[in-house]
């Protein structure tokens, strides 16, 4: 199965923390991982019962350092975009959705989840890859953050053996670098460029790029900005040519 990283992003109550270990381990999966999180003493420890295992060897990070590391990015939220024109938070999958679009890769998947009092910023939501809501009653729809956890846990245990290695993170920057850096090559309007980002990233994310096809989109991208300048035509000649002989490699 993927390497899976349930991440409690600033958690308020070490209750919830020790509660959320537990449930963790209900479902068979021990990594986890808190940025910024509140003291942990004896209270989350007696919540996480028979996991303080999964408590004690719990890794504290900071969100850059899980983005960086992370070759997929899912952020849930229970708040959703009403309309495609308001993409920040769309569009957005069921837990179960979720097993499906991970099933068969093989890298590290980290699943955010964020505070108590307001869940992930705009921000948080924006360099994800993913987006996942649990759907509930209108009536009552906010979660407690361990019943969160326990749902997707619940969804994505006994996942088989990944097939195929995800591009890494360090891998996907550098292509959305290259497509911003395009984007201006091409004349793109400024004002329309950071939701053109944030889409291609939710589209990319949700694609699952293997290390093969990021290189392919950056070589497609090459030869259009060649011909877009042909007095750098020349000049690129020989890198052309080595972009040639690396698709000649078989799959």
């Amino acid at each position: 199965m993927p390497e899976i990283d349930i991440v409690l992003v600033a958690p308020l109550y070490e209750g919830n923390v020790g509660f959320a270990a537990r449930v963790m381990k209900n479902f068979g999966f021990s990594r986890l991982v808190l940025t910024d999180p509140c003291t942990l003493g004896m209270e989350a420890h007696t919540r996480a019962s028979h996991a303080k295992d999964v408590l004690d060897s719990a890794e504290v990070l900071s969100l850059d350092d899980v983005f960086s590391r992370s070759d997929l990015i899912i952020a849930t939220t229970g708040e959703v975009s009403k309309s495609i024109c308001t993409p920040m938070r769309m569009p957005y999958f069921q837990p179960s959705e979720i097993r499906e679009l991970i099933a068969d890769i093989d890298g590290r998947i980290s699943i955010l989840f964020g505070r108590e009092n307001w869940g992930l910023n705009n921000e948080e939501i924006l360099r994800s890859d993913v987006i996942c809501t649990i759907p509930t009653a209108k009536e009552y729809p906010i979660l407690n953050l361990s019943h969160a956890v326990g749902i997707i846990c619940y969804e994505l245990s006994h996942l088989q053996r990944g097939e195929y290695l995800l591009a890494s993170r360090e891998e996907m920057d550098h292509l959305y670098a290259h497509i911003d850096a395009y984007l201006d090559r091409i004349g793109h309007p400024s004002f329309k460029r950071k939701p053109t980002l944030l889409l291609i990233r939710r589209v990319l994310g949700r694609a699952k790029l293997t290390a093969r096809e990021a290189s392919t989109l950056h070589g497609l991208m090459r030869r259009s900005e060649w011909h877009i300048s042909p007095e750098e035509f020349e000049r690129k000649k020989g890198e052309e040519e080595e972009i040639d002989e690396e698709e000649d490699l078989p799959l």
